[in-house]
C-alpha cells in the first residue's frame, strides 16, 4: 500500500510534533478553567472518517473535560480525487447552545464541507466556535472557511495516509504522502 505513494509530504514524527503543538495551542485559547484545573467542558467535535486518527492523537493531548460528538460529512464521494461540490452532513448536535466547540477537520481544500458546518453550528448560538484542521490545501477555496489552527499547509496535491484515503484505502498508513497518479 506503501507502494500507492509517489512521494511521503510529512512523515510522522513531524505529524506527532505538530499534534502536540496544536493541542498547546487550543489549550493556550480556550477560556481560562477555575480551581487550576481544565474543567471548562469542550464540545469536540470531529468529521469522520478522515480527521479519527488525527482527533485520536490530539484529544490525548489536551488536558481538558470534553464531550466528542462525532459528525460525518462528505463531497468525496468514491474514487473521486476532486470535490464534487456537494456536502453531504450528518450527526452534527442540537445542544450546543452557549457552549466552547472545537470543530475538527482532516483537510481544508474548497472549503465548502468546513463552510456547511460552521454555519450549522453558528446557528445553535455556541459561546464559541474554533476550527482545527491538520493539513491545509494552497488552492483557491470555494466557500470561505474559517480556520482558527492548521497543521500544516500542503501544495494542491491528493494526499492519504493518517487517516486520509483513496476509496476507503490508505487510512492506516502512518505518514501523509502523494498519491501516485496511476493508483487512483
Amino acid at each position: 500500500m506503501a507502494d500507492d505513494l509517489q512521494d511521503i509530504l510529512i512523515d510522522r514524527d513531524r505529524i506527532a510534533a505538530r499534534v502536540r503543538e496544536l493541542a498547546a495551542e487550543i489549550e493556550r485559547d480556550l477560556p481560562p478553567a477555575s480551581g487550576g484545573e481544565a474543567s471548562v467542558e469542550l464540545a469536540f467535535l470531529p468529521v469522520m472518517t478522515g480527521a479519527m486518527i488525527f482527533v485520536a492523537d490530539l484529544i490525548r493531548c489536551l488536558p481538558r473535560r470534553l464531550r466528542i460528538h462525532p459528525i460525518t460529512a462528505s463531497s468525496y464521494p468514491g474514487k473521486a480525487v476532486r470535490s464534487v461540490g456537494t456536502v453531504t452532513v450528518s450527526g452534527v448536535p442540537e445542544d450546543l447552545s452557549g457552549r466552547d466547540v472545537l470543530l475538527v477537520d482532516d483537510i481544508l481544500d474548497s472549503g465548502r464541507t468546513l463552510s456547511v458546518l460552521q454555519e450549522a453550528i453558528l446557528a445553535q448560538g455556541p459561546r464559541s466556535l474554533r476550527t482545527c484542521v491538520l493539513l491545509r490545501k494552497n488552492v483557491t477555496r470555494a466557500a470561505e472557511a474559517r480556520c482558527d489552527y492548521v497543521g500544516f499547509d500542503i501544495p494542491a496535491e491528493f494526499v492519504v495516509g493518517y487517516g486520509l484515503d483513496h476509496d476507503g484505502l490508505h487510512r492506516n498508513l502512518p505518514d501523509i504522502g502523494i498519491l501516485r497518479t496511476d493508483a487512483r
